[in-house]
């Protein structure tokens, strides 16, 4: 008797989007799109954690490419940071007291531009003011006075030394030497000569005097030098006199102004006392070349250019400046080096040396998003040498600590800048893969602690008239920011199912946005090349055709060698024990299904079932399980009364790289059962699904690909109306075939049979019944699994007779040996 086969009729091999149900005919008719589509959970995670003001609650958006992830978390912040205020500015200045630790200032608001700008504009009027006023006559009637003053005093002094050398019979004479005392003579100093005529006793008498003189020369010189030192102290005093005077006035109006601003007012008395002690260097500033004395005493416009003025040490250094940001800042750093992220010192030559100051500290990502949000992708920081520990320690300490990474990489300490940190408030958010995401967590404790929420983003969406709406409306958006052609609303329709064919669910919808916008990039293109100011359906199609085209060339050589018989497939006649099953092979951008040849062979053994991929270290591990499922299968069904003595193997014909999944381990059972019958199987079938050891038919992925890879090989090789595929029932939800191949189905050129257990299976490919087991334990005559059981006990007995006769013949032997001695 025939058995009974159920084929899907060929309208529950495609879902259908029906464009009537639409209330527009383009999407030129519809509204902007306000929110995110089908991320529900993501959007729920990442709402929590930026509004959670807690320590830790950091995110981690995870999904895989094209789900959307950077839109989303961008729409989500932007929104969320025009609701809250604009962070401080900061600005680093000189540390006068120590120029290796420069001072951190935060401002309001826009309030360090205007700072840099007020102190630049005070800058430029002292770089006028002080010249001008040691220039004037009174500053140089004071001068002149000081000097005068010395210069009477020092005379005085010398007078007087000279009156004390005279009373003791010398005289003082300045030679270029120095000061020297010789013997006098009716009041004129002694030669030489007359200094040698005189009585022994009369010279030793002079000498007794010099110690005594020599003693009140040093005592007069050091009483100059003391009166030189006033005299500078004086003029150095007048200096700073004239220099407080010139600058106070300008130093008060920013006292005023930032009165109630304690660090910059500590910065600006700072700045002020260093200018007054610093006022002889400000004075001889070197000017632009051109400028000041005559061309000949003017340094080298060369060295000139690159000797910084000595006012640059006392303007302001603008880190970070949000007088035109809107709400809390949202920064993306594309490139997470450390120095982008927690800023850099640079250096620059200087005859020969790097040198480097508080001027040259700049900012990174971290001090740009400071008070708001910083959006980094995961692997970019994982991938910079120290931008991940910087990262973690930064939020760990919650503060801007820029160190040049040269001396952290460094095993000899070398001076450099230190600056203040800057205390830290951001939120961050990485975006990566869910791998990257559970090995940072299981191999990272501080991840853990840093990055609490979790923003897990889905790949696709259930199909519910809602959810067509907001498709139709995201298409509109493209169209509008992209300035592409507009789609009719059967082109709409053409593009949903594109998208649930990307999933393989007839209920479901992608959300990899990606994938959707670039076929609607491409309808616009190809509709522009037919002619049309609106995409079409076909437009749609178009573009699918040509992107298929474009990347299936691997695919249409398979066939090519499948056609001419290079590679081994059949698709009509009946052979036993071999099954066509179905892979998947992916390229890229690009999946498609390919049928191979599996064939299996059963003789007599106790080894079981050989798998010659396993043997030939060709298959994976989930491969092979299903593999020695198929053991517990046979076991179970067919050896409850008489022990599973055979041995068999399975091979993936003309297979030669790597054989991974268990959905072809219900086609190896198939051969293997009509290997054991003897039934041949139709090879215009083919078969795909895993199998249990409860013979139960389980799902598989990529069925629509399968399909439509057997179909396009049985198409070259001529369509009978006997081909078709085996799939699990519970792929039919899956199935989003080609419109060829649901035609095909439809005229009934081909087909497709969903099957729940390997019973059912058997009966299409072999077209006998399989057989329900009967109360004594058999089944019935002319079935399957009556074939395959007796043939099961046939192995059993032959290998127990043959057992049995192996051990007969020692016996033999021996009795023929004893009889032998005997004689």
């Amino acid at each position: 008797m025939a058995p009974k086969i159920r084929e899907l009729p060929a309208e529950k091999l495609r879902r259908v989007c029906d464009p009537s149900q639409f209330e527009f005919t383009t999407t030129e008719d519809l509204p902007e799109l306000e929110e995110i589509i089908g991320q529900e959970r993501a959007t729920r995670a990442i709402d929590f954690g930026i509004d959670i003001p807690c320590y830790g609650y950091n995110i981690y958006a995870l999904g895989p490419a094209g789900a959307g992830k950077m839109t989303t978390i961008q729409t989500f912040l932007e929104r969320k940071a025009r609701t809250e205020k604009v962070p401080n500015d900061w600005v680093y200045v000189n540390n006068f007291q120590d120029p290796y630790q420069p001072w951190a200032i935060s401002l309001p608001p826009g309030g360090a531009r205007v700072l840099r700008d007020e102190v630049d504009e005070m800058l430029e009027s002292l770089q006028e003011e002080i010249p001008r006023a040691f220039e004037s006559e009174e500053y140089d009637q004071h001068k002149a006075r000081i000097a005068q003053e010395l210069d009477e005093k020092r005379t005085a002094e010398f007078k007087r030394l000279e009156a004390f050398v005279n009373e003791q019979g010398f005289a003082l004479l300045r030679t270029p030497m120095g000061l020297v005392f010789a013997p006098m003579v009716d009041g004129q100093p002694m030669n030489e000569e007359q200094y040698q005529a005189l009585e022994p006793e009369k010279k030793e008498e002079l000498e007794k005097h010099r110690p005594i003189l020599q003693k009140e020369l040093e005592k007069a010189t050091r009483r100059v030098r003391e009166l030189e030192k006033e005299a500078k102290d004086r003029l150095r005093n007048l200096d700073k006199e004239i220099a407080a005077f010139t600058v106070d006035h300008f130093f008060e109006a920013l006292r005023e102004k930032y009165g109630q601003h304690d660090e910059i007012v500590a910065y600006l008395d700072a700045m002020r006392d260093d200018m007054i002690q610093k006022i002889d260097t400000l004075r001889k500033a070197v000017q632009p070349p051109g400028e000041g004395a005559a061309g000949g005493e003017t340094m080298p416009a060369f060295f000139a250019a690159r000797l910084k003025s000595p006012f640059d040490r006392y303007r302001v250094n603008v880190i970070v400046d949000n007088g035109d940001t809107e709400g809390a800042p949202v920064i993306v750093e594309t490139n997470p080096t450390y120095q982008n992220l927690i800023g850099r010192i640079e250096h620059k030559a200087e005859f020969g040396s790097l040198v480097t100051d508080f001027s040259m500290i700049r900012g990174g990502a971290l001090h740009r998003a400071n008070g708001g949000y910083l959006v980094l992708d995961a692997k970019a920081v994982l991938s910079s040498p120290l931008a991940w520990t910087s990262l973690k320690r930064a939020l760990r300490n919650r503060e801007i600590r820029i160190e040049e990474m040269a001396q952290q990489l460094s095993l000899v300490a070398t001076v450099g800048l230190a600056p203040e940190p800057i205390p830290l408030d951001v939120k961050v958010v990485l975006i990566g893969d869910p791998q990257t995401y559970y090995l940072l967590y299981s191999l990272d404790e501080e991840f853990q602690k840093l990055f609490k929420v979790k923003a897990d983003f889905a790949t696709e969406m259930d199909w519910t008239p809602e959810n067509l709406k907001k498709y139709a409306l995201f298409i509109h958006n493209r169209c509008r920011e992209e300035n592409l052609r507009h789609f009719d609303n059967e082109a709409v329709a053409k593009v949903i199912e594109y998208s649930s064919r990307l999933v393989e669910n007839q209920e479901k919808l992608t959300t990899r946005f990606a994938h959707v916008t670039d076929i609607v990039r491409e309808a616009s293109y190809w509709a522009g090349r037919n002619g049309h100011d609106l995409v079409t359906a076909a437009d749609v199609q178009k573009a699918i055709e040509e992107r298929v085209y474009r990347s299936n060339q691997v695919e249409e050589r398979i066939r090519e060698q499948i056609e001419d018989g290079t590679i081994m497939v059949d698709t009509d006649g009946e052979v036993v024990g071999q099954v066509n099953g179905l892979s998947i092979l992916s390229l890229g951008d690009y999946t498609f299904g390919k049928p191979s040849r599996i064939t299996a062979r059963t003789f007599l053994g106790q080894k079981g079932v050989i798998n010659i991929e396993r043997e030939a270290k060709l298959s994976g591990n989930i491969h092979d399980k299903g593999v020695l499922i198929l053991s517990g299968y046979l076991g179970g069904k067919y050896a409850q009364e008489v022990p599973l003595s055979l041995s068999a193997s399975i091979c993936f014909e003309q297979s030669y790289s790597g054989v991974e999944g268990d959905s072809a381990s219900s086609t190896e059972l198939y051969a293997l059962l009509s290997s054991l019958s003897g039934f041949p199987i139709k090879q215009g079938i083919a078969v795909t699904g895993s199998v249990n050891q409860k013979g139960e038919i389980q799902a598989i992925g990529g069925a629509t690909k399968k399909i439509e890879g057997f179909f396009d090989v049985c198409k070259v090789q001529g369509l009978t109306g006997e081909q078709g595929v085996i799939i699990p029932e519970r792929n039919v939800k899956n199935l989003m075939l080609r419109e060829d191949v649901v035609e095909a189905v439809r005229q009934g050129k081909f087909h497709i049979y969903p099957v729940r257990t390997v019973d059912e299976g058997i009966a299409i490919l072999t077209g006998v019944e399989a057989g329900e087991r009967q109360e004594d334990g058999t089944y019935p005559e002319g079935t399957v699994n009556h074939a395959v059981q007796n043939r099961l006990r046939e192995l059993a007995l032959k290998l127990k007779d043959f057992g049995r006769k192996e051990e007969e013949k020692p016996e033999e032997e021996s009795s023929e040996a004893e009889a032998q001695g005997l004689l």
